[in-house]
């Protein structure tokens, strides 16, 4: 990505002053010993760790790091996390809204994991008779390893990024979908990843068939109470030929957690790929979303939903990729922040040479609640094919003095208008979303906030 940011006053950082994990290949065979790898997944494991190995831990010098310094980050105490591999000591247990169904009253499967530890693992008759898999990571790398191999690690690469790489090589926990060519999963799936470790990695695998449709529910979660935690993981994504994916992802970490993820969708010819993405935990976000077009009239929209507070950083960087003609994207990212927060998003619409009659949009909205809050917006277009219509926006704003009056002048409280006015600020992502469990949760998260 070009640099569009000169002359902002950031301080650039040096990358010999950024540290790392001190972990060698003993403490990879005894990871992978541990969680019982299938011997493909440890050899994949092996390979990881080489390239980990290989890639310098990203600095302020990186462009797409240049806003997101984690030079302070104690990494030798992760480091040794991992050699001790211990969770940690005074770990909370699953909260039990997180297993509240999120999608009206009946969903199709569940799974639950707590730190390595499956909790509970469903899936429906109706749709493991037709060919659905839903289960653990571990479990797919051993129970159907034919099948998984050939998609997990196949559009996020180990040599991504040094997160996809730590990912890859120390992943402890995650989830594998599949649906089959032509499968309808009626009642959607709901999967809980909740992290109780110090050092956490987990890996994401969706995949729905040509023809196939599928609604799912993700979550990633862990407790503000307790140590300091890291997580760094990926989501790969495929949809094929004709299928459609509702993908609601939710993120809820702690904010005593680091949270670094590489996740990237590929969606097929005439396919339909609806990806919710929501931030309301950790300390620091660093996240890379892709959404990769690849077949004649997909369609991809991606809608973002976040609010920092106190000291949380939350950086996001979206590309939408057209490769074939007749795509249509649509991304629409809203946040809000308060007290010292700061949010940083940067987004990419590239259009290759024979993407012909695209659509692209992406608009980034940030809703600023606190003077010492900030928001860096930086919109982007890459535009290669000539018969396209590609545009976007990004707003930084504060709170209008005049919405409040009007609110305040008809009796109600400062504080409740601020809220009501941040709920309408959130308004049209609120309208992305078909699944009233999910949209009351997302408002409860903007009352907490706002508390």
């Amino acid at each position: 990505m070009a640099n569009k940011d000169a002359g902002n006053g950031v301080v650039r950082g040096r990358r010999s002053s950024v540290a790392d994990l001190h972990v060698d290949e003993s403490d990879i065979l005894n990871i992978s010993d541990i969680m019982g790898d299938a011997g493909w997944y440890a050899k994949d494991r092996m390979e990881a760790f080489k390239v980990y190995k290989d890639t310098p831990m990203p600095s302020l010098e990186d462009e797409a790091w240049r806003r997101t310094d984690i030079s302070g980050v104690d990494w030798e105490k992760f480091s040794k996390a991992i050699r001790d591999d211990k969770d940690i000591d005074n770990m909370a247990e699953v909260p039990e809204y997180l297993l509240n169904p999120l999608v009206g009253d009946r969903q199709g499967g569940q799974i639950v994991v707590s730190g390595r530890k499956v909790l509970q693992s469903s899936l429906a008759d109706e749709a493991s008779s037709k060919g659905v898999i839903f289960t653990d990571f571990v479990s797919a790398t051993q129970n159907h390893g034919e099948l998984f191999s050939g998609y997990v690690s196949k559009l996020v690469s180990i040599a991504d990024g040094k997160h996809a790489s730590m990912a890859g090589a120390m992943v402890d926990q995650g989830i594998f979908v599949y649906v089959p060519a032509g499968i309808q999963v009626e009642m959607p799936l709901h999967s809980v990843l909740w992290l109780n470790r110090i050092a956490n990695f987990t890996r994401v695998v969706i995949a729905v068939e040509k023809g196939g449709s599928l609604t799912y529910v993700h979550e990633i979660s862990s407790s503000d109470e307790g140590s300091e935690q890291l997580h760094a993981g990926t989501v790969e994504v495929f949809v094929g030929d004709n299928a459609e994916l509702k993908f609601v992802e939710m993120q809820s970490l702690g904010e005593n957690c680091y949270h670094f993820s590489h996740e990237k969708s590929q969606v097929g010819r005439d396919a339909r790929l609806d990806w919710v993405f929501s931030a309301i935990g950790s300390k620091l976000t660093k996240s890379f979303l892709d959404l990769d077009l690849v077949g004649n009239g997909a369609w991809g929209r991606m809608s973002g939903f976040y609010f920092a507070a106190g000291k949380q950083h939350m950086d996001h960087d979206t590309q939408q990729n057209h490769r074939a003609e007749g795509q249509t994207s649509d991304l629409l990212f809203k946040g809000a922040l308060r007290d010292g927060s700061r949010s940083v998003w940067q987004g990419m619409i590239n259009v290759e040479p024979g993407a012909q009659k695209t659509d692209g949009f992406q608009a980034n909205r940030n809703l600023l609640l606190a003077k010492e809050a900030r928001a860096d917006s930086i919109p982007g277009l890459e535009i290669q094919a000539d018969d396209v219509r590609c545009t976007h926006a990004a707003t930084i704003s504060k709170l209008e003095e005049e919405h409040l009056f009007y609110l305040m002048s008809r009796g109600i409280h400062l504080e409740e208008a601020r809220k009501v006015v941040v709920d309408g600020f959130f308004d049209p992502i609120m309208e992305r979303i078909p699944f009233e469990g999910v949209r009351e949760r997302l408002k409860s998260s903007v009352v907490d906030k706002m508390a």
